[in-house]
């Protein structure tokens, strides 16, 4: 009885799910970016780097200009940043991927720590916009619809990047090259550049992604911020069976899996904070060993492409 009469304190907060959507925001800008990148064959291991560099630039560019707007341009600019190095390394210089991509997220963990040292960044937030009405509606209204402005662009976010996979030629070519790049390279299209631009792609959405804990939550850059959350986005592109509804779905899961970890001592209730550090990782790592090997992968992915082998 005690334990359903926590649950039903913890689930009627309010803060529960402002925290849900908070996360989950930063996971579906990570994950979609993520999910387009791995639909053309790569698998980007920097999507930690990516978001760590976007919450970096995004605190730069609002201490210089003193601007929101200015946050988030310098927090995708960063990110596509690394992105230029992840896919031109990968993919034009052939340097083993994985290896690329574990050093970017310890190149960029190392060196944002060092310039937070040097450098004085002052608190950056965005402005609150509620909407009339909805944001009225109990528990979710306050989360869904009175937010930080940058927050609303997730409503775009995936209708935008499901209309570019599945409704234009470029789309089109991504998800070739992911399933069959030599076949892919025999109709003419340039497969090393399609899976450069789905990177590309994946850091503009991981540095806006970055930019938004920044500006729309912790209101200051800390070298902890990203604390293995682009690794969780991965895991939630495992877990959609690399679809973008399952993608979603699980950005969303592993966004309330962490709510529901800061908001239990909130309402009261102790627990071992290690085992509520650990939770979300653990929730990550138990998916990836549910659904790896149930769900069909791109059967490209993680393949480097060389003209003429197969």
């Amino acid at each position: 009885m005690e334990l359903f009469n926590a649950l039903g304190d913890i689930f009627s907060s309010d803060a529960l799910y402002v925290s849900a959507f908070q996360l989950s925001v930063l996971f579906l800008f990570a994950g979609a970016g993520e999910w387009v990148a791995e639909r053309a064959g790569t698998l980007n291991i920097s999507v930690e780097a990516m978001l760590l560099a976007g919450a970096f630039g995004a605190a730069a560019g609002h201490e210089i200009v003193a601007w929101s707007i200015a946050g988030l341009v310098g927090g995708c600019i960063a990110g596509l940043l690394i992105a230029l190095i992840q896919a031109n390394l990968s993919h034009r210089l052939t340097a083993n991927q994985f290896v690329v991509g574990l050093a970017l997220n310890v190149l960029v963990l190392g060196l944002t720590a060092f310039l937070a040292t040097e450098i004085d960044l002052g608190p950056a937030r965005a402005e609150v916009v509620s909407v009339p009405a909805l944001s009225g509606i109990p528990l979710v209204g306050e989360a869904l619809f009175a937010r930080p402005w940058p927050a609303y662009f997730v409503y775009l976010l995936v209708p935008a990047v499901w209309w570019l996979v599945f409704r234009t030629r470029w789309g089109l070519e991504v998800r070739s090259v992911g399933e069959n790049p030599q076949s892919a390279d025999v109709s003419g299209i340039d497969v090393n550049a399609r899976r450069r631009q789905a990177i590309m792609l994946c850091g503009l959405t991981c540095g806006f992604g970055g930019a938004f804990i920044v500006l729309g939550q912790v209101g200051q850059f800390q070298s902890s911020i990203i604390n293995g959350r682009g690794f969780i986005a991965i895991a939630a592109v495992i877990f959609g069976g690399w679809t973008l509804r399952g993608t979603v779905i699980g950005c969303v899961l592993f966004g309330l899996v962490e709510a529901l970890t800061l908001a239990t001592p909130v309402q009261g209730y102790r627990i071992d904070p290690v085992i509520l550090d650990v939770a979300p990782y653990v929730v990550a790592i138990a998916v990836v060993l549910l659904f790896a090997t149930r769900v069909r992968q791109p059967r490209a992915l993680a393949q480097p492409f060389v003209r003429g082998l197969t």
